[in-house]
């Protein structure tokens, strides 16, 4: 399985990056994910900027990452009550052109961390609307981290049931076998 991970944190030493690692460390064996690390360099989405053939070159990789993925994580922060800025403007990037977006029916999962004990719970639900809204197949079940600052020693999520629920909600990125 091949898997593209969002950050929507552009601090380098953020518990969302760690969260991020921390699921791509429960992949299955076999899988490869890849963190896009180009979403600063997005401009905020316009259809002036998107107009036929002239998207920017970092909206194009960005479609094209997805695009190439078997599945998607969308890690955010929660900022003033939602998603950060950064990931709502990379799922609309994601979600053009209309009929043709390279996340629809992509299989996603939404993942926070915050230095809140509430985990970032309206971050992830918003994460999961404005997903769902661009066509992505998004399981409704998100995993959050709370009081981050304390829930990470040297990059690892340090609690074994958290990281069981992840690794539980990672798993279900995988295609459901066929009968």
């Amino acid at each position: 399985m091949n898997v593209i991970v969002l950050v929507g944190s552009l601090r380098a030493d953020s518990t969302n990056r760690q969260l991020a690692q921390n699921a791509i460390a429960q992949l299955p064996e076999g899988s490869t994910a890849r963190v896009f690390d180009r979403v600063a360099e997005l401009p905020h989405y316009s259809e002036d900027l998107d107009a036929e053939g002239r998207a920017p070159a970092v909206a194009e990789e960005l479609r094209g990452a997805i695009a190439d993925a078997d599945a998607l994580i969308a890690v955010t922060p929660e900022y003033n009550g939602t998603l950060s800025s950064v990931m709502k403007n990379a799922i609309d990037w994601a979600s053009r052109p209309y009929g043709q977006a390279c996340v629809t029916g992509k299989r996603t999962i939404v993942l926070a961390a915050s230095g809140s004990p509430y985990a970032a719970k309206w971050a992830r639900t918003d994460a999961v609307r404005a997903l769902q809204g661009a066509g992505a197949d998004v399981v409704e079940d998100t995993f959050g981290v709370g009081t981050s600052h304390e829930a990470f020693v040297d990059g690892t999520l340090v609690d074994a049931e958290a990281l069981a629920e992840l690794r539980a909600l990672v798993g279900r990125l995988a295609p459901a076998p066929v009968a």
